[in-house]
């Protein structure tokens, strides 16, 4: 990486550069220096998400309550790395995850409050969702095959009526709302704390214009109980959208679960999940 930041801005060269402690599944990013990190999409797939972080975080920012990610510069393909990267300013904080948050309704009602603004942004030209957000803000009937599918390979893990049944009722919540700014992937893992307070959101990569229900998922992974409660109210969320967000929680519980034994923790470490996919299936079912 240090090769790559040198070949395309020498300015950079000196600053020592090492990988963050939590990782995405979608970039490997690095610190550079103490002012700076990279940003560099792990497939094909994910390069779609520079331009777009990069024409709207801009955009957004100045319309929202906390800090997002300030891009510097764009990096170009070449030899040492084969597609588009980014540099942005490096903003301070940990991960939320539950050892770290004394007060998890705060939480909860300053996220709300955070994406309650972002959904107020004016969507006028914004990206439809579709591949670039791996179709957050689109249709949960995207997803209806593959999570079909899941539940059937878990047999004998899981009772597969109890799914399903939740899954068609979030089918059934059908979305007829306006399309408004999301996030995409609204997870602890992505949001920055400092004194155990939400301090910053992190990776746009999904963000699109379309159905925000796919927000809400934190409601089953992290929130539970009295939480859980304050982030429904705070944000407002009609029946129909907290439908659909139970259903995008349950499709990323199950192919979660489906992963494997050895897979599964690092999976939960990674999203910030306060708990198992075989528990946050068990919070869905359990909250119908």
């Amino acid at each position: 990486m240090s090769r790559l930041v040198a070949e395309q801005f020498p300015q950079w060269a000196h600053l020592p550069a090492s990988r963050v402690e939590l990782d995405g599944w979608d970039n490997a990013t690095f610190r550079l220096g103490a002012e700076l990190s990279v940003r560099l999409p792990n497939a094909d797939g994910y390069v779609p998400q520079v331009e777009k972080e990069h024409r709207w975080l801009p955009v957004l920012a100045p319309r929202l309550p906390l800090p997002i990610p300030t891009p510097v510069a764009r990096g170009a393909p070449s030899i040492a790395f084969p597609r588009p990267w980014s540099v942005y300013r490096w903003l301070e904080g940990a991960p939320a995850t539950a050892d770290r948050i004394s007060d998890h309704e705060r939480l909860a009602t300053d996220l709300a409050d955070f994406l309650s603004a972002l959904y107020r942004v004016d969507p006028a030209d914004g990206p439809p969702a579709g591949p670039h957000s791996f179709f957050r803000g689109g249709p949960l009937a995207t997803y209806d095959r593959q999570t079909r599918e899941t539940i059937e390979a878990l047999a004998g893990t899981i009772d597969g009526v109890a799914p399903t049944e939740a899954w068609e009722d979030a089918l059934a919540a059908e979305w007829s709302g306006p399309p408004v700014w999301l996030h995409g992937d609204v997870t602890a893992s992505n949001l920055l704390t400092v004194d155990g307070r939400l301090h910053a959101v992190i990776d746009f990569g999904c963000a699109a214009v379309g159905d925000p229900a796919c927000d809400v998922v934190m409601a089953w992974t992290f929130f539970k109980g009295a939480s859980r409660r304050a982030f429904r109210d705070r944000l407002r969320i009609d029946e129909g959208t907290w439908r659909r967000g139970r259903g995008w929680a349950l499709w990323k519980a199950l192919i979660t679960l489906a992963k494997g034994p050895e897979e599964q923790e690092p999976a939960r470490r990674r999203f910030g999940w306060r708990i198992p996919a075989r528990e946050v299936v068990d919070e869905v079912l359990r909250d119908r």
